[in-house]
């Protein structure tokens, strides 16, 4: 997932990556923020024990949880994507860039994909 930086991220870092997103909606769910591009979820920050549910392929999961299982934490999964967890206290701010955008890639509109002006992940 590319080079690595200082280990831990706040919740306001990662939420300037979520909302720096093209149609980003933060909704509160429950105790946690969803955040959704078009009506369609793609990550949840739970600021109460410093986590987000981010989604990603089963592939990406289960590679980011043997790399790192402090950071990483497989979530739940349906079908061919599933969600992982991140510790954001033990997670590396590249990693957790990489992994929020292409989530959102994955859940927006191909439209609004094309149209995003964002770095490949």
């Amino acid at each position: 997932m590319g080079l690595r930086t200082v280990r831990g991220v706040s919740v306001d870092e990662a939420l300037r990556m979520v909302l720096m997103l093209p149609e980003v909606d933060q909704r509160q769910h429950g105790k946690d923020i969803g955040f959704r591009v078009r009506d369609r979820a793609f990550a949840y920050l739970c600021a109460y024990d410093l986590t987000m549910l981010v989604k990603a392929s089963r592939e990406d999961t289960a590679a980011l949880v043997e790399d790192d299982p402090r950071a990483y934490k497989k979530a739940r999964a349906s079908g061919r994507i599933g969600w992982v967890q991140v510790r954001l206290r033990k997670a590396h701010e590249d990693e957790l860039g990489d992994l929020i955008t292409e989530a959102w890639r994955m859940t927006a509109p191909p439209l609004i994909v094309a149209r995003a002006d964002l770095p490949l992940c």
